[in-house]
């Protein structure tokens, strides 16, 4: 699976699960201790997240880590 496809996925995922919870990105950023314009990027598929903002990013969204990587496992198959 092709790089800038993976952080497009998990940017959706992230978007999706943080409208779901009706949270702005200044919020999540603000709950997972990064920047809004971070949390922007990684939406957009702009940022290759590390493993620690990830973790940050999960708790920020009260879900499990696996949960944001759920999408991407899904369209692997689908290859």
């Amino acid at each position: 699976m092709e790089t800038k496809l993976i952080q497009t996925t998990f940017g959706k995922t992230i978007k999706l699960l943080r409208n779901e919870k009706g949270i702005s990105q200044e919020k999540l950023a603000e709950l997972s201790d990064l920047h809004r314009t971070y949390i922007s990027d990684v939406e957009r598929g702009a940022r290759n997240v590390s493993l620690v903002n990830i973790v940050r990013i999960a708790e920020g969204l009260k879900v499990e880590i696996s949960e944001l990587f759920k999408q991407i496992e899904v369209e692997r198959q689908c290859e």
